[in-house]
């Protein structure tokens, strides 16, 4: 029975302890009015940039000239890319991809 009384006095004990709430924990506006209004809330949260340039990099790769694929064609082809080192990659280009294909 002593052990018992004992054991609810710990318990009565950790329970204070950790359910206190104290003064800091009311300090912060929070407890009174949990939610901010739309233009608070944007105050603290920024915009991701590298979001942003990552959607801007998805944009230029739909709209590319014709000749910036062809050059990526042909960077990707390395008998390609050595002509295009001595001719230019629209003469490469034109070489290896252009007009009818070649059975080699």
């Amino acid at each position: 029975m002593r052990t018992l009384v004992i054991l609810s006095l710990l318990a009565v004990l950790v329970m204070t302890a950790t359910c206190y709430e104290s003064h800091e924990s009311m300090e912060s506006h929070e407890y009174l009015n949990p939610f901010l209004n739309r233009r608070r809330a944007n105050d603290f949260i920024q915009a991701d940039t590298r979001l942003r340039a990552i959607t801007q990099e998805r944009i230029r790769e739909r709209s590319k000239p014709s000749q910036e694929y062809q050059r990526e064609l042909c960077e990707d082809f390395y008998p390609c890319e050595m002509y295009a080192f001595r001719h230019g990659y629209p003469a490469a280009y034109k070489h290896y991809f252009g007009g009818r294909r070649r059975t080699k």
